[in-house]
Parts: C-alpha cells; structure tokens; sequence
C-alpha cells in the first residue's frame, strides 16, 4: 500500500482575510464610500507628492514675480495657461499653493489624532480596567476638559506656548499646534474606551487570564486592548476631518503654522482680504480644498461605523 504524504494548506494573509472579509464587501457595494476613498486618496497624493506634482514652488521667493499677482484662473480672459487656478497677491500659483497647504494642514491634522488616540486610549483603558479612585480621577478630568470649548483650549495652549518660546523655529511651533489640538481631543478616546473596557474586563476570557495568573498589564494589552479598537478606529477617522478644521482655524485666526509654511486656513485668511476685490480665487480655490478633505474623509468615517457595526447596516 502507498502512502501518500498530506499537503497542508497554508493559511491566508492578512491582505487575503482582509478582501474576503465583510467590510471590504461593504465598500464595494458603497458608491458614496468609493467616490470618498478616491477623493481623500487624490487630496493625500497631491499633498504628499507635492514636491514632484505641483507645477511651480510657491514658497521659493526666486521663482515669484509680481507682475504675475492677482492673476485668474486659466479659463477666464486675462489669465495664463501656467497658472491654471489663477495666482494670489504675491503671484504664487494657487494650485501648487493648494497642495503644499493641504500637505501641511493633513501633517498637523494626523498627528494630532495620533497622539490624542494615544492619550484617550492609554487612559480609557487604565480607567476602565482598573476602575475606584483611578476611574474617578481621570473621569473628573474628561468632565473638566468637556466643560471648555475645543478651541478656546487650542487657543489658550497655542497662545502659552508661543509665549514661553518666542522665538521658536517652525519645528516646535508645529509641535505646539499638535499639543494644542491633541490635548482637547482626547478625551472622546478616553470614555469611548472606557466603556468597551468595563464590558470586556467582565467576560470570561478576561477572568480565565486572570486565573492562571496573567499580570493586569498584559491583559489589557493583550486581550481587552484589540477587542476595544473598533469605536476608537471609526472616532479616529472622522476627527481628522475635525483637526483638519481646528488647524485651518487656527491658521486663519492668526495663532497656527508659522507664516512661511502656510497652511489650508492661512491661504484662506490671506485670501478674505481680497474676497470683495474682485480676486474670489485667491479664498475660493483653498475654502473648496478644505471641505472636500473634510467632507470626504467624514463620509468615509461614517462608512466605517456602518460596516464595523452589523446593527446599522
């Protein structure tokens, strides 16, 4: 008799798990979530790549020239077919102004929610899992945070930092508008995460593991923490889109990135000054970029809640 030897079947990737699972099928049967992916895709090229893809610099003095301000867009009468969305005040290229800020604004945006998903999910899962004096302690402290508004703690952080390092250089004014974004947007992390800590931290395999004697630590990082990410994912989606804004805000009230790396908001600003002057690109062209970045990834975050959460679909 023969014997023939068993072939194993290796297991699928995580890449092939992920196209055979439910939420890639559900972003195939969604237009609105395709159309948004494909627009928060571009945006994010365009801001990544924009040292290759933009036609001109606009940040390089040399290349400016004067006689080139104020210019419309291509498609009007007196613009020019190199500046296809016309030119601001100081003749820099609105479309190559657009994404060199969009790369920035996406910069701060992204960061910020990194370290407030850092921070909110450290002591969401601290809070939940421990729970006593440590609960109500940090607890109080999310009540504290909720109790002013996200901007006007922005603005404060942002005003203290530039007052204790004013001459700052642009890298730690950048790390000064992060701080000042992430340390009010903590604390929707934090309760979302000690919500889901508190169920998990009852079931069984969190009181198996407790048994046979598996420290706290590694319990929560091991077990609760990868149960407790889907919430803490769809909120981290949609509040790029809000850092986005309270960066663009910032910017545009005067207190943001520094003024030789402009972002979205300080085109925006610079742009409101000659909104009623006739040069509406200069305003229009940057507003436009903003929203859809906002716009686009908060449908996308709005796809994910459904397609994470089999009751809403």
């Amino acid at each position: 008799m023969t014997i023939t030897p068993s072939t194993e079947v290796a297991p699928p990737g995580a890449l092939a798990r992920f196209f055979a699972g439910d939420v890639w099928y559900s972003f195939c049967r969604s237009p609105v979530a395709i159309v948004s992916a494909l627009i928060a895709g571009i945006c994010i090229v365009c801001a990544l790549g924009a040292p290759w893809i933009a036609p001109h610099n606009p940040f390089d003095l040399a290349t400016l020239d004067l006689a080139d301000a104020r210019l419309p867009p291509a498609w009007e009468a007196d613009g020019k077919a190199k500046y296809l969305l016309g030119t601001d005040d100081q003749g820099r290229d609105i479309l190559s102004a657009l994404m060199y800020g969009a790369r920035i604004s996406l910069f701060v945006g992204m960061a910020a929610v990194a370290l407030s998903v850092t921070i909110g999910v450290c002591l969401g899962l601290l809070s939940g899992f421990v729970g006593g004096k440590t609960d109500a302690f940090i607890m109080r402290v999310c009540d504290v945070m909720l109790s002013f508004p996200a901007i006007l703690v922005a603005l404060l952080i942002d005003g203290v930092g530039r007052a204790m390092f004013p001459n700052a250089h642009d890298t730690l004014a950048f790390t000064v508008l992060v701080l000042a974004i992430a340390l009010t947007g903590w604390v929707k992390y934090a309760r979302t995460v000690r919500g889901s800590t508190m169920v998990e931290r009852n079931k069984e395999y969190v009181q198996a593991a407790r048994v046979i004697g598996v420290a706290s630590a590694r319990i929560m990082l091991r077990h609760v923490l990868p149960n407790v990410l889907g919430p803490v994912l769809v909120l981290a989606t949609i509040d790029v889109a809000a850092a986005v804004i309270i960066e663009a805000t910032l910017s545009f009230l005067g207190v943001g990135v520094p003024p030789t790396s402009p972002s979205l908001g300080t085109l925006i600003r610079v742009g409101n000054d000659f909104l009623f002057s006739g040069e509406w690109w200069i305003t229009v062209f940057p507003g436009g970029m903003l929203m859809l970045i906002a716009l686009s990834v908060n449908l996308l975050g709005d796809w994910l809640r459904d397609a994470l959460n089999p009751r809403l679909r």
